[in-house]
């Protein structure tokens, strides 16, 4: 027989769980609702760079996804990712402040389109990893002139004018699609493959934190190649989650890996903000 005092002791413990479950809610809803500072983007630390790498792993699962396991096919796959950059891209593009879910969602369709646009230009175009990725290259050193030229500057930290924001995002949608490139190369290289390709990349971002915290080099020329080289990264890492096995890779599915790491970067942007309205509450 359960005596009251059992009861009692039930409903404290169920109202205690709605209570975390709604602070926890809270803290999601004012999350992706909560503005950054007039003008600024995330602030370049390591966990900026944890969860681009996340969405990068996004953007490689997630293109393969609709693309192959979806079967919507590249072009039209390249078309939808593009389509939601563009709404997003257009919904933030006149206003003063960014949001979370504006930035990190834009950030995660940039990485689609790479994965995509890339996968295009390999298996439909026929041009090969190595011709699409000196195209690419190209693309990127000509936005970047472009952008410096008009601008006066090239920027990644402070973007405030309706031109800075454009050729900010464009300069991540052709980095992307190039990283893209370079990770499926090295990782088809049979001498490398998706592991060792992950550990040269992993090598080559080490060396420009060496560069950043012991040299005087230019932080928008080392800010943009790190962003270029966490693409294949992310390729990379992706490839090792949905391969088959007989290539190296844990064979979870595209679908499944996209899910799981997207909720990592939630709870990661969650943590994040809630550590941060601590920091300015005391």
């Amino acid at each position: 027989m359960i005596s009251i005092d059992d009861d009692t002791g039930a409903l404290l413990a169920l109202s205690q769980a709605l209570i975390g479950i709604v602070a926890i809610l809270g803290d999601l809803i004012a999350l992706f609702c909560a503005r950054l500072k007039d003008g600024l983007l995330p602030q370049v630390t390591l966990v900026f760079w944890m969860l681009t790498m996340l969405a990068a792993t996004v953007g490689e699962t997630g293109g393969d996804a609709l693309s192959m396991a979806l079967k919507l096919g590249y072009i039209q796959s390249t078309l939808l990712f593009l389509g939601l950059f563009a709404a997003v891209f257009t919904a933030q593009l006149f206003t003063k402040r960014f949001t979370m879910a504006f930035y990190w969602g834009l950030v995660l369709a940039t990485m689609a389109v790479g994965t995509t646009t890339s996968d295009y230009l390999h298996r439909t175009v026929g041009l090969g990893y190595i011709q699409s990725s000196a195209m690419l290259l190209w693309a990127v050193l000509a936005v970047l002139i472009t952008w410096r030229h008009a601008m006066g500057s090239v920027e990644f930290g402070d973007i405030t004018s309706p031109k800075n924001k454009l050729f900010y995002w464009v300069t991540i949608l052709v980095c992307n699609t190039l990283g893209t490139s370079l990770g499926d190369f090295v990782g088809s290289t049979e001498k490398l493959g998706f592991e060792r390709g992950a550990m040269v990349f992993t090598g080559l971002i080490a060396c420009l934190a060496a560069l950043h915290f012991f040299t005087e080099l230019s932080g928008a020329c080392l800010f943009w190649t790190a962003y270029v080289l966490i693409r294949p990264l992310g390729t990379a890492l992706g490839d090792i989650l949905t391969r088959p096995h007989a290539e190296g890779g844990l064979a979870l599915g595209s679908i499944t890996s996209s899910l799981t790491i997207l909720a990592a970067m939630v709870v990661m942007i969650a943590l994040s903000y809630r550590h941060q309205a601590r920091a300015h509450a005391a």
